[in-house]
């Protein structure tokens, strides 16, 4: 880390570079949100999963040691969602219809598909759970409504805790990581399930958390006298001294969730993978987009500082007139 101790890059004479990028990749995103929603063969920006369209979800045991890919790799099962349960054999099998395009129970189509595969009796249904669409539209509205409270909330502090320029900058540059995240989703259709909404809060947690260390010492260094720097080299020089915070914690977590995402199996990687964007574009911004927008918001409206010393000077003249 000793080669940032002393940084000292002009991340502030880039930003217009930033800018066009991060224009670039926002167009991208809401253009493959229109896109799905466009498309008649899909109608919604998103592919939701079965905790928010309805579906089934069986639980199965089995007599004998099987493994997850050998349930995957069964004709028919492509559409199934299926992971271990516990540590024996049993298995979760989430199902995105009730009866898989038949009038039987969707238990009886799993016991049937993998008797077939694996022999007669070879797997017993446990229980059987149906998700019916009312419940999937109210997660829906609960999983949006999250991320909005959380980021209202996200403003307020720090309109207290700093001042309203950093709620307004933090809060944007946030937005631009969420929509970014989301339009990852959208262009690669990733199934939007529970798992991805944690995800996405977690998203909004990681970036809150990079642009607050930022803006806790580009605080901390605007009380300091300036020494006749302007606004823009206390701000540059502020992203500079939190560089080597920011390349620690930015590779150590990208190792651990790459670990995730090719190593944990594939229940889990696409709540790793939307993580992995989520923490690129989260500490991009931290630099790139949360520090650029409070130096415009400074722009327009100036912080006026009380000048305690002239207001002190006058006092005392007035006295002497006295």
């Amino acid at each position: 880390m000793r080669i940032f101790e002393n940084a000292n890059y002009p991340f502030l004479a880039w930003r217009r570079r930033a800018y066009i990028v991060s224009a670039a990749l926002l167009l991208v995103s809401i253009g493959a949100m229109v896109r799905n929603v466009l498309d008649p063969s899909l109608r919604s920006w998103a592919n939701y999963g079965v905790d928010f369209t309805g579906g089934t979800i069986v639980q199965v045991s089995f007599a004998n040691p099987t493994d997850v890919e050998d349930i995957r790799a069964i004709e028919g099962a492509g559409d199934w969602e299926i992971y271990r349960y516990g540590t024996g054999d049993e298995f979760i099998i989430r199902m995105p219809t009730f009866a898989q395009g038949t009038e039987q129970d969707a238990s009886e189509v799993v016991k049937a598909t993998l008797d077939a595969e694996f022999g007669e009796n070879a797997a017993t249904v446990v229980r059987t759970e149906a998700v019916g669409p009312k419940v999937g539209q109210e997660l829906q509205r609960k999983a949006l409504l999250a991320i909005l409270l959380s980021l209202g909330a996200t403003m307020i502090y720090l309109a207290y805790r700093f001042e309203w320029r950093f709620g307004l900058a933090a809060v944007i540059a946030t937005a631009h990581d969420v929509l970014l995240t989301l339009g990852y989703i959208a262009l690669f259709r990733t199934e939007v399930s529970l798992s991805t909404v944690a995800a996405m809060l977690t998203v909004v947690g990681y970036s809150l958390n990079d642009t607050i260390v930022v803006f806790d010492r580009i605080r901390e260094n605007l009380r300091l006298p300036h020494r006749g720097q302007t606004h823009t080299e206390i701000l540059n020089r502020s992203v500079n001294e939190t560089l080597p915070r920011t390349v620690l914690t930015g590779p150590s977590v990208l190792a651990t969730l790459l670990s995730l995402a090719f190593l944990g199996g594939p229940v889990i990687r696409d709540f790793a993978l939307v993580l992995i964007v989520g923490t690129v574009v989260g500490t991009f911004s931290s630099i790139f987009v949360a520090t650029p927008i409070l130096h415009l918001v400074e722009q327009k409206w100036p912080h006026r500082e009380k000048k305690i010393g002239s207001s002190a000077s006058a006092s005392r003249r007035q006295s002497a007139t006295v």
